[in-house]
């Protein structure tokens, strides 16, 4: 039984351990909570994490969440105004969110989105490895106009966003697919720059468990030694 135990324990050792977990979440909601979803605040609800706005792009401040993944009665979103005139800036416009993943690995970002009927149809998801250069990674179509989208991006085919100081990713105005121009969200309408509205914009990872000192190891090999010795000795008596 014992050589069993320590055989466990030698894998659960060897193997460390990785658990889910929220890095940061911005819900912007009012702390504490005040019943009006007109106010809000930019400091995450968990975590830490800090939000620019991109090239230009503007905010008018909070507005309501009601649509959101958020549940909560007080529930706020992230109002942004000002993109770019028709034809111009594509992917420049947005807004950035810059968050620490040291400590993580297999990160995940979730993020809800109200488009306006006018805004740009088309969003670019962009992350960065060194909070300086940003690659594409997921082109979202949100093809309705005064609409909520529930958007998730799995980086964990992307090492270098685990355990990074400068990781951070954009969400911008694209333009359309093979095209020179922004299409507006509501298929009846002209793109107007228009507004975008987040909310519960969420970094994710595995916690990764310390790896044992190299003595704990000795320890442990030290002790399967005697408890195989042991078991001989009595075999032979």
């Amino acid at each position: 039984m014992m050589m069993k135990q320590l055989v466990i324990a030698a894998a659960l050792m060897a193997a460390g351990s990785a658990n889910a977990d929220t890095i940061t979440q911005w819900n912007f909601n009012s702390v504490p909570a005040d019943t009006s979803t007109s106010t809000g605040t930019l400091t995450p609800n968990i975590g830490a994490g800090v939000i620019s706005l991109l090239n230009g792009v503007t905010t008018t401040g909070f507005n309501s969440g009601v649509g959101s993944s958020d549940t909560a009665s007080d529930n706020t979103g992230f109002q942004t105004t000002t993109y770019a005139a028709q034809g111009a800036q594509n992917e420049l416009r947005g807004v950035q969110y810059n968050v620490s993943t040291v400590g993580f690995s297999d990160i995940t970002v979730s993020y809800d989105l109200r488009h306006s009927n006018t805004s740009s149809r088309y969003e670019q998801f962009q992350y960065s490895i060194d909070g300086t250069n940003f690659t594409d990674f997921a082109l979202f179509d949100g093809n309705v106009g005064d609409a909520w989208f529930n958007r998730s991006v799995d980086l964990s085919s992307i090492a270098g966003a685990d355990n990074n100081a400068s990781f951070s990713f954009r969400v911008v105005a694209a333009f359309a697919p093979t095209t020179a121009g922004y299409l507006a969200s509501n298929p009846t309408s002209n793109y107007a720059g228009g507004t975008w509205r987040f909310d519960a914009v969420t970094v994710s990872g595995a916690t990764v468990a310390a790896v044992p000192e190299p003595e704990s190891y000795a320890l442990l090999v030290a002790g399967l030694g005697f408890v195989g010795f042991a078991s001989r000795r009595r075999q032979s008596v």
